[in-house]
């Protein structure tokens, strides 16, 4: 029977919504493989909405734009390597990988100082006087617009023609599904980058630090954590992994960089860190892959307009179910 009624239109011919069973089937493994990639460069860019807010308790609505930042910085690295937006190039491995390395490096050193700059400039002051928690929302919001502007003041409206350095190719398949080398390449590096910081916050005497500051700031001043650094570190490690992330988005997306481009994206990773659980480390991991994998699955079963909406509903359901996300944790109590 379902079968019968695979395709079910809710309208006309050209309606608005479909419920498209047989090509969800159809696709199921695709969907799962592709949506990993997009989940984990979701995840990379959750992970520092989770830990400013596990350290500050605030949403750094500019932590889109940080991640905007390193998509431009790569491009303009493979730029002044001598690639150009058209054809993809083929390279040897090992030099295909040094200029992925390079970018990677590049992306990850300005989208980390923009994030330093943004506290020191936009957060260190409001902290020292006191100012409420509202205050730093709003001010997190201004600072996202002035450095959306200032991409605009300086490149324009246009998207920059998207450069590769590599193709996405299918290296082997899976239950019927396409499993790519930019697949692989994004997701191992999402989970490596993952269990890095996790080791790094769970093991390492500066991580107790953080962990301590987020617990409870006060006391851990007694202590003599120095808080101030501590935060300062926080934003760096978030702009870090918001610059590698730039990188695998800038290989899985064709169209470039473009001065709005972070937005939805700094949305959907925000919403990643609060499916998976604000302030947990593995709940903005899984937070990212199952919300890359939802809205992929979304997009075959009700139609491509539909893919954002399935995944922000998504969210809503869990928050009506467990309101602290799926592994709602705080990071002063984060666990190995």
């Amino acid at each position: 029977m379902i079968h019968e009624l695979s395709t079910v239109v809710l309208a006309q011919s050209d309606s608005w919504i479909t419920f498209d069973v047989n090509s969800f089937l159809q696709q199921f493994w695709n969907n799962t493989f592709d949506g990993l990639a997009y989940g984990s460069i979701y995840a990379l860019v959750a992970l520092g909405y989770t830990l400013v807010y596990g350290v500050l308790k605030l949403i750094n609505f500019a932590h889109s734009e940080v991640f905007i930042y390193g998509a431009y910085a790569t491009w303009f690295t493979f730029y002044f390597l001598g690639f150009r937006p058209g054809s993809t190039p083929e390279l040897p491995v090992f030099e295909l990988i040094g200029f992925l390395l390079l970018a990677l490096i590049a992306s990850m050193v300005v989208s980390g100082g923009t994030a330093v700059v943004l506290e020191r400039v936009a957060y260190r002051p409001l902290r020292k006087r006191g100012a409420p928690k509202l205050v730093f929302l709003i001010t997190a919001i201004g600072a996202s617009f002035v450095l959306q502007q200032l991409l605009f003041i300086w490149r324009g409206g246009n998207a920059e023609q998207g450069i590769r350095l590599m193709r996405n190719e299918e290296v082997f398949s899976l239950f019927g599904g396409s499993i790519t080398n930019v697949t692989i390449v994004t997701v191992v590096a999402a989970v490596v980058l993952m269990l890095g910081v996790n080791y790094f916050v769970n093991k390492t005497k500066f991580g107790r630090g953080i962990r301590a500051v987020a617990q409870d700031p006060d006391t851990a001043m007694l202590m003599g954590v120095n808080k101030e650094r501590v935060i300062t570190t926080t934003f760096l490690i978030g702009g870090l992994l918001a610059g590698a992330a730039a990188l695998f988005y800038m290989m899985k997306i064709p169209q470039g960089a473009s001065y709005q481009g972070g937005f939805l994206l700094g949305i959907k990773a925000f919403t990643a860190a609060v499916l998976g659980g604000i302030g947990n480390l593995r709940g903005a991991l899984l937070g990212g892959l199952l919300l890359g994998m939802v809205e992929n699955y979304g997009q075959s079963l009700f139609g491509g307009g539909w893919r954002d909406v399935v995944a922000f509903a998504l969210l809503v359901l869990v928050l009506m179910i467990r309101p602290t996300g799926i592994l709602g944790e705080s990071l002063g109590k984060a666990r190995v």
